[in-house]
Parts: structure tokens; C-alpha cells; sequence
């Protein structure tokens, strides 16, 4: 792989790796023992949590050992990894764009990267059968921007029949684009507004209400979230609250801003994913698909989120 930038095999390896956590996570499900513990209030951790996050982690480590790796599920380093779970891949397709990659992310060195992990983002949803809702994060960030990201739908058409194929993946760098997705734009006479559905307080509630929407999406993931402003289902994906993590958000971010959208705290402020960052967004969370809209919400909320 000689002359294929460092961000580009990265990718490449993310994508490979998480369409065998998708496997994994499906395995786990249909054999029907989740193992769930309890992590905090509404915060669940399953063992297709616990397994997808070492297949991704050890996956990436052995092939990018310099490489800083952060993973949501707080899991013992020396535990035995399933030699099944090791991905050594580059997927094809990544690779077939490393001449387009963006001359400033060709140099990238290891150093200067980070990658964020959730290996199954919409835990509490998973164990509900609400399995749409479900998605793995692989986000990248160099000298601390979110600048790549692959979003897994492990269960993508999973009600549309035996012959539908089962789950996608959709992946993007920020200057070349996002691929495994079509954008579409939402509905001009309505202001759809998708938001958490097991973590609202009275913070949340009066900035949506702020913003006027037709209709409110409660659901689970922020990855899933991002994808509904993606494919024209919601104009803005909005939570004024400190809930989500730097795991939950680096891969979306990158998604949509490799689109055209933005996505950064309440107040406006991006978001760092630097290896010394807080983990925690602590001051929630605004998307939209398009970034000329976003200031609009922006100025809406301003009052409710002081």
C-alpha cells in the first residue's frame, strides 16, 4: 500500500472492519442472549456492544498501532480478542478515491489523528427491537477536526423482506464527499425537528419548541439522527443537553459536513476531538443538512438555551 495516504487506508480499513462488526452484532441478536448490564440511567451496555467495540478496536490497533483509538465501552486491554474479529482489509472502493483525497489530508501523519468509536450506537433501542435506529461510528479526526467518518446501519431494510439486502454502509471524507447515500432535501412547507427519545428534560423541549417544528422525531442514536437529516426526513437534529459523547458525534459530523450540512454545539462552537478533549458535548448538540440553515436555528433557540 505504498504512496496510499495514511487517511485514506484508514478509511478504507474502517469500512472493511465495520461490515464485520455488523456481522457480529447480528450474531449476538439472533442467538438471543444479550447479556445487558446497566451502565448508568438509560444507558445500557450489551455484549454485541462489548464485541463489536474489540473487533473495530483490536481490528484498527494491529493494522495503525500509533494511531490514538477511543472507544465508548470501558473494556479490559488485556482481554482475549476472537481471532475471528481481526479485519486486515482495505475496502476497494475507498481505496479507488485515494488520488482525489484533499491535498491538505495527504500528509496526515499518526500523530495527528484520532478515531472515535461507538460500536453500537442506539443501545436502549437495540434491546427494543427498534433496530432502524441502530448504528456503528467510526469517526476520524485530524489535529482535532472531524474530517472522516463511517456510519453502519446494521439493519438497513431488516423489515422489507427475505430478499432485501441486510444493512449499509456510508462513508465520507470532508472535500471529497459521502458515499452509500443519497442526500435529499426535507419537505418545504414543513420544519420536521428529529431530537432524543429517551433523554428529554425541560432543556430540550423549550429550544425545539423555540424553533416552531410541524413535527418532532423522537428517536434513538445520533448517528441515525444524521441520517434522517441526510435523506431529507428532518430539517435539524437539535438536543440542548450535555448527553452525547465525542464517540457519538465525530463520525456524524464528518458524514454531514462532507455533505454540505453543519453540526456543532447549541451556542454554534465546533466541536475538538483531540485526544485530550472532554469527552463529553457538554454543550449538546445542532445539526442541520445544509449549513445555510443552520444559523437560522441558531437564532431561534438563542433565548431557550442562555
Amino acid at each position: 500500500m505504498s504512496g496510499i495516504p495514511l487517511l485514506t487506508r484508514i478509511v478504507a480499513s474502517s469500512v472493511s472492519i465495520v461490515r464485520r462488526a455488523e456481522d457480529v452484532i447480528r450474531n449476538i441478536l439472533k442467538a438471543g442472549d444479550l447479556k445487558i448490564v446497566e451502565k448508568g440511567l438509560n444507558d445500557l451496555q450489551t455484549e454485541a456492544d462489548r464485541s463489536a467495540q474489540r473487533c473495530i478496536v483490536a481490528s484498527l490497533q494491529k493494522q495503525f498501532p500509533k494511531v490514538t483509538i477511543f472507544g465508548e465501552e470501558d473494556l479490559n486491554p488485556a482481554d482475549v480478542v476472537d481471532k475471528s474479529f481481526i479485519v486486515e482489509e482495505l475496502d476497494s472502493d475507498v481505496l479507488q478515491k485515494a488520488s482525489v483525497l484533499p491535498d491538505e489530508l495527504k500528509s496526515v501523519k499518526d500523530e495527528d489523528i484520532c478515531i472515535w468509536i461507538d460500536p453500537l450506537d442506539g443501545t436502549a433501542e437495540f434491546t427494543q427491537g427498534l433496530l432502524d435506529h441502530v448504528t456503528v461510528l467510526v469517526g476520524i479526526s485530524v489535529n482535532g477536526k472531524a474530517v472522516a467518518g463511517v456510519i453502519s446501519q446494521p439493519y438497513f431494510n431488516y423489515q422489507a423482506g427475505p430478499n432485501a439486502g441486510l444493512g449499509r454502509i456510508i462513508w465520507a471524507i470532508v472535500g471529497l464527499g459521502a458515499f452509500g447515500v443519497v442526500q435529499e432535501h426535507p419537505p418545504q412547507d414543513q420544519r420536521v425537528i428529529t431530537t432524543t427519545r429517551s433523554h428529554m428534560t425541560d432543556a430540550v423541549s423549550q429550544a425545539i419548541d423555540a424553533c416552531e417544528p410541524t413535527k418532532v422525531l423522537k428517536v434513538g442514536g445520533a448517528g441515525h439522527k444524521v441520517l434522517l437529516l441526510i435523506e431529507g426526513k428532518a430539517h435539524a437534529y437539535l438536543f440542548a443537553s450535555p448527553g452525547c459523547k465525542k464517540w457519538d458525534t465525530c463520525a456524524p459530523e464528518a458524514v454531514l459536513h462532507a455533505i454540505g450540512g453543519k453540526l456543532t454545539d447549541v451556542h454554534g462552537t465546533s466541536y475538538q476531538y483531540h485526544a485530550g478533549v472532554d469527552k463529553k458535548n457538554i454543550g449538546g448538540t445542532l445539526a442541520t443538512a445544509f449549513a445555510s440553515e443552520h444559523a437560522w436555528y441558531l437564532q431561534r433557540m438563542k433565548s431557550a438555551v442562555q
